[in-house]
């Protein structure tokens, strides 16, 4: 959809992640907009396989490679500090991890392991999540939440919509950085935002940024990067 250009701000975003870093993670845990369970649930394999999880793509996309190895270590780290959590052994990654890794980290060497929205959709819930998994920070993960700050598949290049999403766009930037408790206060009722339901009509892909702020803790968050895509507002946020 769009210009050949559409995405070239945002990969050129991403391909600057790793150069961000104060250092290489040992690991990378992603929690993608396009996977949910019933409970809390990562991937165990070593060598996951990729879900080409859309329709109607040109062919090459059905062909994409990014072998990145499993982390059976990191996985089992992950239950351990979320109760309830369950492991999929044969499940791969799905299109909201080696899309946007496969350009930040096309050489695929860095152990990932992807964790599961909850089927409840609370965001206080995936907010506990994050808060859960904070002690990983320390110990050389990379916590990445991959969704879309704006995700209304009837909205794209409609009448109003740029402004609807510069709204909410708006509120998303002063709500991540905010401090830690209005931040969760805030993110918990974002039901409550400029024109929410018109930017995610559902909100799984908004829920892997709760997840993210909830690990952030104290650190102040901020947006990082910001484009029109598709006629919309869309932006990210990082913490620490």
């Amino acid at each position: 959809m769009g210009p050949p250009d559409t995405w070239h701000r945002m990969a050129e975003w991403l391909r600057s992640i790793p150069g961000s870093l104060p250092e290489t993670p040992r690991a990378l845990l992603v929690i993608s907009g396009h996977w949910e369970a019933p409970a809390p649930t990562v991937t165990t394999s070593a060598k996951p396989v990729l879900i080409y999880d859309y329709n109607g793509f040109p062919p090459h996309t059905y062909e994409l490679k990014w072998p990145a190895p499993g982390a059976p270590d990191l996985a089992g780290r992950v239950q351990s500090l979320l109760s309830g959590a369950r492991a999929d052994a044969t499940r791969g990654f799905d299109h909201g991890v080696f899309i946007p890794l496969k350009v930040a980290y096309p050489d695929a060497a860095i152990p990932t392991v992807q964790l599961s929205l909850v089927k409840s959709l609370d965001p206080a819930q995936h907010l506990a999540l994050g808060r859960a998994l904070a002690p990983l920070r320390d110990e050389g993960v990379l916590i990445i939440g991959s969704g879309m700050s704006y995700h209304n598949m009837q909205g794209f290049y409609r009448p109003r919509s740029l402004e609807k999403s510069e709204a909410f766009d708006g509120w998303l930037r002063e709500t991540v950085a905010a401090a830690r408790a209005e931040r969760d206060e805030r993110l918990s009722r974002w039901v409550e935002a400029p024109f929410a339901r018109e930017c995610h009509p559902r909100e799984e892909h908004l829920l892997p940024l709760m997840v993210a702020a909830g690990a952030g803790g104290g650190d102040a968050g901020a947006q990082v990067f910001r484009d029109q895509v598709m006629g919309v507002w869309v932006s990210a946020a990082r913490f620490g």
